[in-house]
This record gives structure tokens, C-alpha cells and sequence, in this order.
């Protein structure tokens, strides 16, 4: 696609022999977990960065995330909490914090934290809770305790999902997304972490899992845009590579298709509850 801002890094550039080591005893999703802080350090020692920030595929930026990085001040590593809502709250099984936009520095205390999370997650990272641990996400519970120089991110326009949408409210100022919680400001949206958005059956979307409740103002302001967003990926990729695949395999329908109700609802409206059609999302007919 001839990318102007991006280099594309292979597996087989950074894949050291510790990794080629445990790759076959992993699942694909569970090497991927295990090499996220090692493509953090190969970009931190392979390019003249000062800092490198990791994101997970499934986040939509809507607005500058250099907010974000600002905030960590002198300190050299950032993180972002679930804030999970009461009801939702996984703390115990999934960490306090996620690995969804972590920042580290390439100083002598970002480099020492990064170093032992690269090492516990080639010696254990699975997609299992065990002893404390799951996947490579536990591990950040006690950084700010373990490590100096951490920073937990306040910025509540970092980290909205499906597990804490309802926590917040949202409205569009001069073509911006704004959210404000009971006790905050109204502030930009930075990102959103479309947790658990997939393609679906018939021309259509899960949203998330069918666990979180979501509200007309999220799906209006935040998923249709994504949607959207989508769409406009899609078409580039295929003007590439008209034979591309850029999705999982679509999700059957089955949740819908156990109730007859909800099958008549989805047919006449074009969707329920986090199931939609495409082209009532990208049409942000909510």
C-alpha cells in the first residue's frame, strides 16, 4: 500500500530465539500476547525512538492521543485501567489494567520495566488465569508498587469500551466526540476499544459481547463511525488486493436465532440489542 508513515516490521525481524523457543507450546493468540513487550523492545533498540507506544488493533482514535502521553510528565511508563463499571468489574481474572495503549520510554526505568515484563511473558503467558496470572495483562497489577517511575493514565477520554461505556456520557461538539463522567468535565474522546466487535452472518455486526449494555449515544456517536471507518479500510485494502481477507470468519447468528422474537425484532429493525445490519450502523440510523 506504500505507506508513507508506517514501517512494516515481519515476524521473522524480531523474533529472537527465545520466542522461536516456546512459539509451538502457544496458541497464535496467546504468542501474540507473548510478543507484545518484545516488539516494543525491538523498536525501542532497533530505531532512534524516545518513547514507543503499543496499541491493540481494535481501537478507533478520535482525537490526538499525544494527550495521553503529555500527562506521564517525567515519569516513563504508562498505563490504562479498565475502569470497569460495578457490574462488569473482572479485575480479579483480567488485571486492574489493560494492554490496550501502553507507552514506555527509552530511559533506564521505562527499559527495566519493559525488560521484566519481556522476560515473564516468554516464561509464562497463556489465556488462562493461573497463580495470579493471565495472559500478559496480570502481570501489570502491582507496576505502580513494583517499579518507580509508572504512571496510571486520568484522562478519561483513554480507555472507554463495552465494560465501562455505561459509566459515561457522551455528546458531538463541533464535530467532536465529548465524555464526561458523573464526576469530570466533559473531555474529547481520545480512543475507544471496540472489545469483542465482530463481523457477522448476513451483512451484519456484533458489536460486543452480548454481556455489556450499550447505549443509543455510544452506538451513535462511537459505532457507526467505526462502521464507517471500517468500510473505508476495506475499500483501500481491496483496491490493493481485490482477493484479501480482513476479518475473522463471520460470526453465526445464533444468539438471534434461538428466539424467534428476537429473529423478528433483528428482521424488521435491522437490529437488536448489540447485533446490527452494516448498513443501518453506517448509516447511523440510531
Amino acid at each position: 500500500m506504500h505507506l508513507s508513515n508506517v514501517t512494516v516490521i515481519s515476524l521473522k525481524e524480531f523474533e529472537t530465539p527465545e520466542l522461536l523457543s516456546i512459539k509451538t507450546t502457544r496458541t497464535q493468540g496467546e504468542y501474540c500476547w507473548t510478543c507484545t513487550a518484545s516488539t516494543i523492545w525491538y523498536c525501542l533498540h532497533t530505531f532512534p525512538l524516545d518513547h514507543c507506544t503499543y496499541i491493540d488493533a481494535d481501537l478507533l482514535f478520535f482525537s490526538d492521543p499525544k494527550v495521553l502521553t503529555d500527562e506521564m510528565g517525567e515519569k516513563s511508563v504508562l498505563i490504562t485501567e479498565h475502569r470497569y463499571s460495578p457490574d462488569y468489574d473482572q479485575s480479579e481474572l483480567s488485571g486492574i489494567y489493560c494492554v490496550q495503549f501502553i507507552t514506555f520510554k527509552n530511559t533506564e526505568p521505562g527499559l527495566k520495566v519493559l525488560s521484566w515484563w519481556r522476560k515473564a511473558c516468554i516464561q509464562w503467558c497463556y489465556n488462562r488465569f493461573e497463580d495470579g496470572k493471565f495472559g500478559d495483562q496480570k502481570y501489570l497489577d502491582d507496576w505502580t508498587t513494583r517499579f518507580d517511575g509508572v504512571h496510571v493514565l486520568q484522562h478519561i477520554g483513554g480507555g472507554v469500551a463495552p465494560w465501562n461505556s455505561k459509566t459515561y456520557t457522551y455528546e458531538s461538539k463541533a464535530g467532536r466526540v465529548l465524555v464526561k463522567s458523573q464526576n469530570s468535565q466533559a473531555v474529547p474522546l481520545v480512543f475507544y476499544h471496540f472489545h469483542d466487535f465482530r463481523y457477522s452472518a448476513n451483512e451484519s455486526f456484533r458489536l460486543t459481547a452480548e454481556q455489556y449494555l450499550l447505549n443509543k449515544d455510544v452506538i451513535r456517536l462511537i459505532y457507526s463511525p467505526y462502521a464507517n471507518a471500517l468500510r473505508d479500510a476495506e475499500s483501500k485494502i481491496l483496491l490493493t488486493n481485490p482477493t484479501a481477507v480482513f476479518h475473522e470468519n463471520p460470526l453465526p447468528l445464533t444468539w438471534i436465532k434461538i428466539s424467534l422474537s428476537r429473529k423478528i425484532h433483528f428482521l424488521l429493525k435491522g437490529r437488536y440489542k448489540n447485533y446490527s445490519k452494516k448498513r443501518k450502523l453506517q448509516s447511523n440510523l440510531y
